[in-house]
């Protein structure tokens, strides 16, 4: 769902697996709420929408700062969108007969082209605050609350590829590099 004004940001190029220390580390908190933060949000949407993603963390566009954007649909097809800065991720327990997780497909901006079978919570509740501060919290099932543990994920400096055993994760990685043997800048 593409809300008026939300994707009026700038377009910044998607970090790539390996090739900035910042996507390996865990981000920095947000202190300020100012203009700043407000056009980040923007840019990241923007980013987000360019590189047809449901998802982005800010250090995946080189930014050290905990915030997230997200527009993706849950387990019933409806789309969740919104942004969530210092988040804090919690995975809730299933709620009238929904699996407690769910083996699923997933990909990465910062690894393109790729997917690997993942287990995640089908159900999580991302909690943190808004631009200017104030709370707000994000409840999702199926792929929405798999983009919300992805995207917390990358904050705390990992990568879904991260997850995997080793040699799946090399035969991933290689297959993102192509056949020059990089990512991507």
């Amino acid at each position: 769902m593409r809300l008026p004004g939300r994707y009026d940001g700038v377009a910044r190029p998607i970090v790539t697996y390996g090739s900035n220390p910042v996507l390996h580390r865990p981000c920095a908190p947000v202190t300020e709420f100012d203009r700043d933060l407000r056009h980040l949000v923007l840019d990241m949407f923007a980013s987000m929408a360019a590189a047809d993603g449901v998802g982005l963390a800010a250090n995946q566009i080189g930014v050290d700062a905990r915030v997230f954007v997200i527009d993706c649909p849950d387990a019933d097809g409806e789309d969740v969108v919104g942004l969530v800065v210092n988040p804090v991720l919690t995975v809730l327990d299933p709620v009238d007969g929904e699996p407690a997780v769910e083996v699923t497909e997933e990909g990465c901006l910062s690894v393109p082209g790729p997917y690997a079978e993942l287990e995640r919570a089908f159900r999580a509740r991302v909690d943190g605050v808004d631009v200017h501060g104030d709370p707000v919290s994000i409840e999702a099932t199926g792929m929405a609350a798999r983009c919300l543990q992805h995207e917390v994920d990358h904050l705390n400096g990992t990568v879904y590829v991260d997850l995997l055993p080793a040699e799946q994760r090399e035969l991933l990685l290689a297959e993102a590099a192509g056949p020059e043997g990089e990512l991507p800048a």
